[in-house]
């Protein structure tokens, strides 16, 4: 049986990303050229308003932010 998510805002990639940005000091422009992507694109999930594979969120996090991406399931 599947169990619906306990708080679904708590799984929004597009605010960890934002956070981790705003933490670090680094505009949108900055982490999509270090990572590969456009502004318009980091924008875009920054505002949940584009799908994101793992394997781009994973690039975006640790090319364009400069972190560790750690992933867990319990």
């Amino acid at each position: 049986l599947s169990k619906p998510l306990p708080d679904a805002a708590a799984f929004r990639f597009g605010q960890l990303i934002k956070k981790a940005r705003l933490q670090a000091g680094l505009s949108q422009e900055e982490v999509a050229r270090k990572s590969g992507t456009s502004r318009f694109y980091i924008s875009k999930i920054e505002n949940d308003k584009a799908d994101l594979e793992l394997s781009t969120f994973r690039k975006i996090v640790e090319a364009g932010l400069g972190k560790k991406l750690k992933l867990t399931i319990e």
